[in-house]
């Protein structure tokens, strides 16, 4: 099975980017994960990043904060799919690491998740590699079936309850 590259800037994103993992093995996806600064360590950086797809990587996740130039330099060595995912931050809340994913020039996309969304870019991954894996998508499916089922629990349960209860509950 194709494999995920997971990279990070900062061991600080560890619990951020620990959810992707998750996603990927509660999937059965391969992955590799390591921490690689591309602005202290470039040489290491552009190695690992060249190299990815001889590795099998079929996609990278990629977590950075504040300018958040990890994910784009991936998309820019690396021809298959990037997700970024951007880190909250002391300094703006993550809205700077959000702007500088989602605004690369035009040929060198990458996709985004949510400031701090782990766990999105792990599903993420696992639907583009279910295009071509018919077993994976049938895994996404259940998946979505199982989040559906939570919902309708809680409602039921509200409605058993009542708002008060329920808030108490929680």
């Amino acid at each position: 099975m194709a494999k995920v590259g997971i990279v990070m800037g900062s061991d600080s994103d560890m619990p951020v980017m620990a959810k992707a993992a998750e996603m990927l093995e509660r999937f059965g996806i391969e992955y590799e994960m390591t921490i690689i600064s591309a602005h202290r360590e470039p040489d290491i950086f552009f190695a690992w990043a060249k190299g990815a797809e001889e590795r099998g990587i079929r996609v990278i996740i990629a977590g950075a904060g504040k300018a958040a130039h990890l994910p784009g330099m991936c998309a820019a060595l690396f021809s298959l799919p990037v997700i970024g995912i951007p880190m909250k931050t002391s300094d703006l809340g993550g809205v700077d690491s959000l702007y500088s994913i989602v605004q690369m020039p035009s040929g060198i996309p990458v996709a985004t998740v949510a400031i701090n969304g782990g766990a999105n870019a792990g599903i993420l991954a696992a639907k583009i590699l279910a295009v071509s894996d018919d077993a994976l998508l049938e895994k996404l499916k259940a998946y979505s079936e199982s989040l559906k089922g939570d919902v309708v629990k809680k409602a039921e349960k509200l409605e058993r309850i009542g708002y008060r209860e329920y808030l108490q509950q929680m």
